[in-house]
């Protein structure tokens, strides 16, 4: 008997500990994103983040079907 509460004290110390150093984890600084310039699309009229939009000949698109299609 003694035997078993050694290894259920164990095993939950060991899961214990695991959690603690997760948990370590998440505080590590994180790198903050700068705000990003929204752009809409001609066609749909979706906004979308300046880096995942298409342009083209001055106007910009979600996407190549889009873009194809024209505005």
């Amino acid at each position: 008997m003694t035997k078993i509460l050694l290894i259920v004290a164990f095993t939950i110390a060991i899961v214990l500990w695991f959690k603690h150093q997760s948990g370590k984890r998440d505080e590590l600084p994180r790198e903050e994103k700068m705000p990003e310039d929204m752009v809409r699309c001609v066609v749909c009229k979706v906004n979308l983040p300046r880096s995942e939009a298409l342009l083209s000949q001055g106007k910009f698109y979600c996407c190549d079907e889009h873009r194809r299609r024209g505005g």
